[in-house]
């Protein structure tokens, strides 16, 4: 079984009480931007995407951000 790479952003969404709304307004990225990463619909995410997401969490460890499954 192949691992796949499973992005936490709708997790820290949650427990924030944040929407996707909010996040991207926080990031500048598009609201369907946001949506498709918080539902890892994604094949391929902007290395400065995932940076403004992180920042605006304000996470430390990529860990946080994702994981491998």
């Amino acid at each position: 079984m192949m691992a796949t790479l499973y992005i936490k952003v709708q997790d820290l969404l949650d427990e924030r009480g944040w929407t996707q709304k909010h996040l991207a307004i926080m990031t500048g990225l598009r609201t369907a931007a946001v949506s498709e990463i918080c539902n890892n619909m994604r094949t391929s995410i902007n290395k400065e995407h995932l940076e403004k997401i992180a920042e605006a969490f304000g996470l430390k460890d990529i860990n946080e951000l994702m994981e491998l499954r």
